[in-house]
C-alpha cells in the first residue's frame, strides 16, 4: 500500500463518526487515608505548601468537528466511585453550552452534543461536574472542572485578504525582481495536521512571471520585458492547504501588473527636412513655426530639450521647448530683410532630458533635423536712418530757420518716394513745421526757452504710392538759452527805516532772480540809477546787495515814503538789465530799532483817533457803498421790465434766445387776423414790453386797400420797417403767415450764404493786431505742414 493511499484512508477515518468511550472516574479516598500526600515544598516565602489530593479521576474530553450524523455525538462519560448503581445519585453539568449544546444523563453520566461543533467559531469548551444526592440533594464530591476540546478537520479553504490586487515593475527588469507578495490565510487549525500549511503556485501569466511556493512573492521571470511592447499582464496566483497535496483546498486571486515606463528609447524627428516660411515684416518674438521628436517613452522619460547646434541663421533664430506639448518653438531674434538675405538653414537638434545610466548602451538619446526658413517680401512702410532724432537750436533764431532734417528711405527694392509730415498733436501750437519732400523742420513761430525747454515732436514718413503703411519717429527739440530776459526782485520788499537811524545803518538786504539760465550761472550786480543823499546800496557780490542809510535822523511828518530806485543787471552777453524801485517807509522805532509805528497810523494818531476807530469808520463806508450799489441795481432791473404782457401784442419779441420755437406749424405765438386785415392795425401804437428811453413819433402807414395782395403788403412793410430810423434794433421775430412764391432774393439767412469759405478772404485779421494772429493763421493761411517747393 503506497504512501498516498494510507493518507486517504486515515483522512477518511477522520470524516467518519466515532463515539468518545472516554470515562471521568470518580473515587472517594478512604477516611484512614491522610487528606495531602506527605511530599512537601517551601514556598518564596520559605512556608510549607501542602496539595490536597482529590476524589476525582480527570480526563479530558475531544470531541470531532462538523458530526453529521443523525443522534445526539456521544462526547463521554463521567462517573463517582460512590455511583453504586442503584440510582442514588445525580450528575449536574454546567459551564459553555451546559443544558443547550451539551447535555448529561443524570443517572449515567453519559456527556452528548446536541448539535454539530465549527471548531472555527470555538476551539474548546470549559465545564464543571458534580454529583449530588438525589434524596439529599448534598454533594458526595465537590466540583470539578473539564475541557471538551474540538477536533479540527480540514473544511476551509485558503481565501486572500483581496480578490484583485495591482502592483508595477519597471519595464527591462532582470529576471527575479520582486513585484509583489500575496498571503492567503486558513481558518483550519495551524497546530492539528496540514489543514492551514498554505502552498502558493501560478496559474496564469507564465512565462513572464513566477511566484514562491510558500511566501507567495511574485517575481519576472522574462529579462528585458518592453511597455512599449506590452505593458498590462494577468496573473493568477492558487494558494492551496495541505501543503499543497492532492485532496486539499485551495483559493485563487488575480494579480493585474503594470509595466512602468524607463527611458529606452531615443527621441526621432519623423522628418530629415523641415520648411518653414515667414513673412520679412514679423516683429522680434514672432513664432514662425515649431518642430517635433517622437519619443516612446512616456512623462519625464520622454522630455526633449530642442537647441539650434548649427546652420546659417544661428543669430536670427532661437528655438524654445514648449513643455506641455513637447515642441520646438522656432521664433525671431533678429529683423529680417528679404532684400539682404531670403533663405536661412537651422540644424536643430533634440535630446533626452532624463537620461538612465543603464540603457547608455541603447543611445545616443538624441536626433537632429534640418530645418528651412524663407523670407517672404511685403511692403515694407519707410525706415529712418535713426531711431530717434536730437535737435539743438537757440531760441533768438529767426522764423523760417531749419533746425534739422529727417531722413527715411523705403527698404523695398521700389524704394518709392517718401512723404514727410507732423504729427500735430505733438505740436498743438503749430510752432515748427516739416518740408514734406526733404524733411526738413523749420521754426513757424518764435521760440521761448522760458515758456518750453524742450519740444518733443513726432515726424511720419509714409509713401507716396502707399501712404497708409506709415513710420513715425520722435523728435526731440532742445531751446537753447540765450539772455533775453532781465534781472528782478526776488521778492516784494516791504523796507522801513527808522526815524532814529544813523548814517550806515543796513534797512534791507535784497537779492534778485533771473528767468534765463547762463552755462556759467547766474551773476548780478547793484547799483543806485542815480546818487541819493538818503540811501546807498553796497553790492556783497554774492546776487545780494545791502541798502543802507547815508545821514543820520529821519522824519516821518516831513516825508513818511522814499522811494529808491536800484539797477539790477547781470554778466552775460548781451547784458541785462532792469531798475525795482524799493519804498522805503519812515517809521518810528524803540532803542532797539523795533518798529512801533509807520506814517500812515501816525499822522492820524495826532487827532485822538486809535486803530479800532479807523477801522470801524472804513466798515461804515464799506456798508454804504454797497447799500448804494444794490439799490442802483435794483432799480435799473425794475426800470427794464416789460409794462404789459399781454397775448394781443402781435410783436412777439423773442425774450429767451435758446428757445427755437414751434416752427411754421405754430399759430399759437401770434395773431395772424392783423396780417389779413391790415385795416385793424391801430395808428401811433408803441411797444409795450420795454419802457422807451426816448419816444419816436411813429410813422403813419396807409392801409392797404381791401383787394391787395397779402405779398404786396407785406413787401411794402419790410420796406418801411428797413427804412424807418425810429424804430430800435430790437431782437425780434417778425412772423409772416404768407409765404408766397419763390423769392428772387433767395435766403436772407447769412447760415446759407452764397459764398462759401474758399471764396472768402480772411487776410485783412492780420492787420487788425496780434489778437487775431490765430484766426489769421487758421482762416487766412493754409496748413501748417502744406508742401513747399
Amino acid at each position: 500500500m503506497t504512501v498516498q493511499q494510507v493518507l486517504l484512508l486515515l483522512l477518511l477515518w477522520m470524516w467518519l463518526p466515532h463515539p468518545c468511550h472516554t470515562e471521568m472516574l470518580f473515587r472517594r479516598t478512604p477516611d484512614l487515608r491522610p487528606k495531602s500526600f506527605g511530599g512537601r515544598a517551601l514556598g518564596n516565602d520559605g512556608k510549607a505548601i501542602h496539595r490536597q489530593k482529590r476524589g476525582w479521576m480527570w480526563n479530558q474530553f475531544f470531541l470531532l468537528e462538523e458530526y453529521t450524523g443523525s443522534d445526539y455525538q456521544y462526547v463521554g462519560k463521567l462517573h463517582s466511585d460512590q455511583d453504586k448503581g442503584d440510582g442514588s445519585l445525580k450528575y449536574i453539568l454546567s459551564g459553555d453550552g451546559a443544558g443547550t449544546l451539551f447535555i448529561i444523563d443524570e443517572k449515567t453520566g453519559d456527556i452528548h452534543a446536541t448539535r454539530r461543533i465549527d471548531r472555527e467559531e470555538k476551539a474548546f469548551y470549559t465545564l464543571r461536574a458534580q454529583a449530588i444526592n438525589r434524596r439529599t440533594l448534598r454533594p458526595v464530591e465537590p466540583e470539578s472542572e473539564f475541557v471538551i476540546k474540538i477536533h479540527d478537520i480540514n473544511d476551509n479553504e485558503p481565501t486572500f485578504p483581496e480578490e484583485i490586487y495591482t502592483a508595477t515593475v519597471p519595464e527591462m527588469s532582470v529576471v527575479g525582481t520582486s513585484v509583489v507578495q500575496v498571503t492567503a490565510t486558513d481558518a483550519d487549525d495551524p497546530s492539528y495536521g496540514n489543514s492551514a500549511r498554505i502552498i502558493y503556485s501560478i496559474l496564469q501569466g507564465q512565462p513572464y512571471f513566477s511566484v514562491e511556493p510558500e511566501t507567495g512573492i511574485i517575481r519576472t521571470a522574462l529579462p528585458n520585458m518592453n511597455r512599449e511592447n506590452r505593458e498590462q499582464y494577468q496573473v493568477v496566483i492558487q494558494a492551496k492547504d495541505m501543503g499543497g497535496q492532492m485532496g486539499g483546498l485551495s483559493g485563487t486571486t488575480t494579480v493585474n501588473i503594470t509595466l512602468t515606463d524607463v527611458n529606452d528609447n531615443p527621441p526621432r524627428f519623423p522628418q530629415s527636412t523641415i520648411h518653414l516660411r515667414i513673412p520679412e515684416s514679423s516683429p522680434v518674438g514672432t513664432a514662425i513655426g515649431s518642430v517635433k521628436a517622437t519619443d516612446a517613452d512616456t512623462g519625464k522619460n520622454a522630455e526633449v530639450e530642442y537647441r539650434i547646434i548649427d546652420g546659417d541663421g544661428t543669430d536670427m533664430f532661437d528655438i524654445v521647448t514648449q513643455k506641455d506639448t513637447q515642441e520646438g518653438i522656432i521664433t525671431v531674434r533678429k529683423p529680417l530683410d528679404y532684400e539682404t538675405r531670403r533663405l536661412y538653414t537651422l540644424k536643430v537638434e533634440a535630446e533626452n532630458t532624463h537620461v538612465d545610466p543603464r540603457f547608455y548602451y541603447l543611445g545616443p538619446f538624441k536626433d537632429t533635423t534640418i530645418v528651412k526658413i524663407s523670407v517672404e517680401d511685403v511692403d515694407e512702410p519707410p525706415v529712418f536712418s535713426r531711431s530717434s532724432y536730437l535737435f539743438e537750436v537757440h531760441e533768438d533764431i529767426e522764423l523760417g530757420t531749419i533746425i534739422g532734417t529727417v531722413m527715411a528711405r523705403d527698404p523695398d527694392s521700389a524704394s518709392s518716394p517718401i512723404r514727410f509730415s507732423l504729427d500735430r498733436h505733438t505740436d498743438l501750437d503749430r510752432i515748427f513745421n516739416i518740408h514734406s519732400g526733404n524733411g526738413s523742420i523749420y521754426t513757424s513761430k518764435p521760440l521761448d526757452r522760458e515758456i518750453s525747454q524742450w519740444h518733443n515732436l513726432s515726424v511720419i514718413a509714409a509713401e507716396i504710392n502707399n501712404p497708409k503703411d506709415t513710420t513715425r519717429v520722435p523728435v526731440y527739440v532742445r531751446i537753447l538759452d540765450v539772455n533775453d530776459n532781465a534781472p528782478q526782485f526776488a521778492v516784494f520788499y516791504d523796507t522801513f527805516v527808522c526815524e532814529n537811524a544813523r548814517a550806515g545803518q543796513l534797512i534791507q538786504t535784497i537779492s534778485a532772480v533771473d528767468k534765463d539760465d547762463p552755462l556759467g550761472g547766474q551773476k548780478f550786480f547793484f547799483s543806485l540809477a542815480a546818487v541819493n543823499p538818503n540811501f546807498t546800496v553796497q553790492d556783497n557780490e554774492d546776487n545780494t546787495a545791502r541798502i543802507l542809510t547815508r545821514r543820520n535822523g529821519f522824519s516821518r511828518h516831513e516825508i513818511s515814503t522814499y522811494l529808491l530806485p536800484v539797477v539790477i543787471s547781470d554778466n552775460d552777453y548781451p547784458i541785462q538789465s532792469s531798475t525795482g524801485t524799493l519804498t522805503i517807509r519812515v517809521c518810528a522805532c524803540d532803542s532797539r530799532g523795533n518798529m512801533q509805528s509807520c506814517s500812515a497810523e501816525a499822522l492820524l494818531l495826532p487827532a485822538g483817533l486809535s486803530t479800532g476807530a479807523l477801522v470801524a469808520i472804513l466798515l461804515c463806508i464799506i456798508i454804504l457803498l454797497v447799500i448804494v450799489v444794490l439799490f442802483a441795481a435794483l432799480k435799473r432791473q425794475r426800470k427794464k421790465e416789460p409794462l404789459i404782457l399781454s397775448k394781443e401784442d402781435i410783436r412777439d419779441n423773442i425774450v429767451s434766445y435758446n428757445d427755437e420755437g414751434g416752427g411754421e406749424e405754430d399759430t399759437q405765438a401770434f395773431d395772424i387776423g392783423t396780417l389779413r386785415n391790415p385795416a385793424a392795425i391801430e395808428d401811433k401804437k408803441l411797444r409795450r414790453d420795454i419802457i422807451p428811453e426816448t419816444l419816436f413819433v411813429p410813422r403813419r402807414t396807409p392801409s392797404a386797400p381791401d383787394n391787395t395782395d397779402v405779398r404786396d403788403f407785406i413787401n411794402q412793410r419790410l420796406k418801411e420797417h428797413d427804412t424807418d430810423p425810429s424804430a430800435p434794433p430790437y431782437d425780434s421775430l417778425a412772423t409772416y403767415a404768407y409765404e408766397g412764391n419763390d423769392s428772387i432774393a433767395e435766403s436772407l439767412s447769412s447760415l446759407e450764404s452764397g459764398t462759401t469759405e474758399g471764396d472768402q478772404n480772411y487776410d485783412y485779421l492780420r492787420e487788425w493786431g496780434p489778437r487775431f494772429n490765430k484766426l489769421a493763421e487758421m482762416y487766412g493761411g493754409g496748413e501748417s505742414d502744406k508742401d513747399t517747393s
